[in-house]
């Protein structure tokens, strides 16, 4: 039982699953950077609004689960070669 060589590799992924997963890490990327910030000069000043902001509590933690689910999302997705067939 030989199998016949039909000159293309059989990867687990297709080209269109490593595009999305490019993706989805540039999402996850983007989130953590807008965790990022809140430095002071002084050590003896605390700006909670600026440490405790919408941008760093809230909206990148959504961003960065969101690039998570994409990345699940891109490694389950079927490639179109294997849904032709």
């Amino acid at each position: 039982m030989a199998r016949k060589n039909t000159g293309k590799e059989n990867f687990a992924l297709g080209p269109e699953n490593y595009k999305l997963l490019i993706i989805g890490f540039v999402i996850i990327v983007i989130g953590f950077l807008l965790m990022i910030g809140g430095k002071t000069d002084d050590p003896a000043v605390f700006n909670e609004n600026e440490i405790f902001s919408f941008r760093r509590i809230t909206l990148a933690p959504i961003i960065v689960l969101f690039g998570f689910i994409f990345e699940i999302w891109a490694i389950m997705k079927k490639p179109k070669s294997q849904e032709e067939e």
